[in-house]
């Protein structure tokens, strides 16, 4: 699979996590812990955007991002999905481990051990993974030389 057909597939991820994220703004006012919904809200939106971005400068700019590089970086978009689905589900759990700031802000007195868990594991994956990703965007954004126009000359 070329590098253009994985953009497109990261592309849809984003758009998507943005829509979810604007469904689930409804949601917030009625979540027992409202400040871990805003939480899960804004997770949802701005990681959408993050990948709508990477998927863009996949799609529209020159670059020597590789196949396997490009799996990676879907890889970290499908990472993204439990990363927010758990925040979602935290704003009923009221986990206070991974987030405690926000977990205080919320009231949270934290969840069942299996609930922590779930949170901690998937923001420890989600976040390698888009560590990763932009490594490797930036890493083949820095391999291709920019193309000199008559105006740069």
């Amino acid at each position: 699979m070329n590098t253009h057909i994985l953009a497109r597939k990261i592309l849809i991820h984003g758009l998507l996590l943005v829509m979810v994220g604007l469904l689930f703004g409804f949601v917030v006012p009625h979540a027992p812990f409202s400040r871990l919904a805003l939480g899960a809200h804004v997770q949802f939106m701005t990681n959408g955007i993050l990948i709508i971005v990477l998927a863009s400068l996949l799609l529209k700019l020159p670059h020597d991002v590789g196949g396997k590089s490009a799996r990676v970086m879907l890889l970290a978009a499908w990472l993204v999905w439990p990363m927010a689905l758990s925040e979602a589900a935290n704003a009923w759990w009221g986990t206070t481990q991974m987030l405690p700031i926000a977990a205080a802000q919320a009231g949270a007195t934290g969840g069942a051990a299996w609930q922590e868990l779930v949170v901690k594991l998937s923001h420890i994956a989600a976040g390698l993974g888009l560590v990763a990703a932009w490594a490797l965007l930036v890493a083949g954004f820095l391999r291709h030389p920019a193309i000199a126009t008559d105006k740069d000359t």
